[in-house]
């Protein structure tokens, strides 16, 4: 894979039509795979499955290798005799469907996996014991899940000291949240349970799935808490030394303060990476590509004081570069990897990219610059990387149209070829998004990728996150009305016009 020229449609099952106020495992995802088989396009890019954060954002989550379990189709628990017509009524909602309601879902779809883990049959129980046992991570997420309930979910270094330290707990009290932990077990074999079998059914349609794996994890998470001697955690006072971040970019003045702890590179090197190849290995039957988010730190990483209040007062460190690459290719040869190279460069990454052979990423709203060069302009891209209309963090090709200072808007359309007038009108068959989508189409990178918001020509109200902006994010959700009126001739043919209809799975 990423090999041949394809491309792709990046859609979150977050926003996918429902109606259970989120997108889930049902038959919206495969109505979805129906419509991209029908424009031939090979690949359907995911953002990440784990647990999101408060803010509903999947990037910084409570753990590396759990799924959201707000994905978890209500229908097929009723389906699976877990519920009763009435419990599976109270997880309908009736808010807008244009907007992902994660609280509504997150209190209707936990009461409801509590009810149906009353339920639960001896066959599923042998199988929950079984999915353990071939997923180490799940005990330590369980029992992290278990003590956060038991602590009103407070995080997990404002728990009792025996709770906060890991190998203290583990030796005395391991067994005594047996049964709120054995809860946390079924979820996750219930989520994972229903992705396979949607997986499987994508698959079928010639659609192979491209997931997304955030580098950092959140320090309120069972990987923190269950590994801490491999983060730069002081062992004390349990807070962390330094803090991830990017410097000041394209995105924001002073930079973002993620607050991820970071890495103790040194100790993971000792161990032989042992973490980080679990975390690939799972990722990889999880999905059949891997994004890696924010690839450079693999190189060098930002680090910033964790007292700093922004970004700014941070500095480059190393990162662990081809040495985990190389354990990585041991255990797992020609994994399909998708490098995430955004952002502030620097010869180490550009070494890193070419030593691992993995396909870098362009953007080519990032390329719209009268005064450069850019590396992001279809003409400067290379067959090994993965060309963008925009990404999840992007406004909308019509929102930026909009938003764009008139210098920047006439050098993108002039560019693109763009010969109308109503450069501002959007819609399924807006032209002036046409052009730039079809000069991304005839770039030679192997793999081409769009949002589903661009194939429908919508404005900025549809993006679906603002880097550094907390509020308001990842709500974007649309309708299966929507779904089918993107205009499949038109896509169909440009696959077929730009020989990006290789069926890659």
């Amino acid at each position: 894979m990423l090999k041949e020229r394809a491309s792709g449609v990046l859609m979150h099952i977050s926003s996918l039509p429902s109606k259970y106020g989120i997108g889930v495992f049902d038959n919206n995802c495969k109505h979805f795979a129906d419509r991209l088989s029908q424009m031939n396009f090979s690949y359907w890019q995911v953002l990440p499955f784990n647990p999101v954060d408060a803010s509903n954002s999947p990037y910084c989550s409570s753990s590396a290798f759990a799924g959201n379990f707000m994905f978890i189709d209500p229908e097929q628990l009723y389906a699976d005799g877990l519920c009763t017509e009435e419990e599976l009524e109270s997880n309908v909602y009736t808010g807008s469907p244009y907007t992902a309601d994660y609280e509504f879902a997150a209190e209707k779809r936990l009461a409801l996996l509590k009810t149906a883990f009353l339920r639960i049959t001896p066959e599923i129980a042998q199988n929950v014991k079984d999915f353990e046992k071939e997923n180490s991570w799940l005990t330590d997420f369980s029992l992290y899940m278990a003590l956060k309930e038991a602590n009103d979910m407070k995080p997990w270094w404002q728990w009792s000291e025996e709770q906060a330290r890991y190998e203290t707990f583990m030796q005395k009290h391991r067994y005594d949240y047996e049964e709120r932990s054995a809860f946390w077990r079924f979820v996750q074999y219930i989520f994972y349970s229903q992705w396979k079998n949607v997986k499987k059914y994508i698959n079928s349609k010639g659609i192979a799935v491209i997931g997304d794996m955030p580098i950092y994890v959140s320090m309120d998470s069972a990987d923190v808490w269950a590994n801490r001697n491999m983060f730069l955690i002081d062992d004390k006072t349990l807070k962390p030394q330094k803090i991830a971040g990017v410097p000041p970019d394209y995105f924001s003045k002073d930079g973002q303060l993620w607050g991820n702890p970071l890495y103790d590179w040194k100790a993971m090197d000792k161990d032989g990476y042992s973490w980080w190849l679990r975390r690939i290995g799972a990722a990889i039957s999880t999905y059949d590509v891997v994004r890696i988010d924010h690839f450079r730190a693999f190189a060098s990483f930002w680090q910033v004081p964790a007292e700093s209040e922004t970004a700014r007062e941070g500095e480059w460190a190393k990162g662990p570069g081809m040495k985990l690459f190389e354990k990585v290719f041991e255990k797992y040869p020609d994994t399909p990897i998708i490098a995430e190279d955004l952002g502030v460069f620097g010869d180490d990454v550009v070494k890193l990219l070419e030593d691992t052979a993995f396909p870098g990423m362009k953007v080519i709203q990032f390329g719209f610059d009268e005064s450069s060069d850019s590396s992001h302009l279809p003409h400067n891209a290379v067959r090994n990387s993965v060309n963008y209309v925009g990404t999840h963090d992007n406004n909308t090709l019509l929102g930026w149209l909009w938003e764009a200072d008139e210098v920047s808007r006439r050098f993108a359309l002039d560019y693109c070829g763009f010969k109308g007038e109503n450069w501002g009108e959007g819609g399924y068959r807006s032209e002036s998004c046409r052009a730039i989508i079809e000069t991304v189409w005839k770039s030679v990178s192997n793999t081409a990728i769009i949002a589903f918001q661009d194939l429908c020509g919508f404005g900025s109200d549809a993006r679906m996150n603002i880097p550094g902006v907390a509020d308001k994010n990842w709500r974007f959700r649309t309708t299966n009305e929507t779904v089918d009126a993107v205009d499949t001739a038109y896509y169909k043919k440009i696959n077929h016009i730009f020989k990006r209809d290789y069926k890659v799975i």
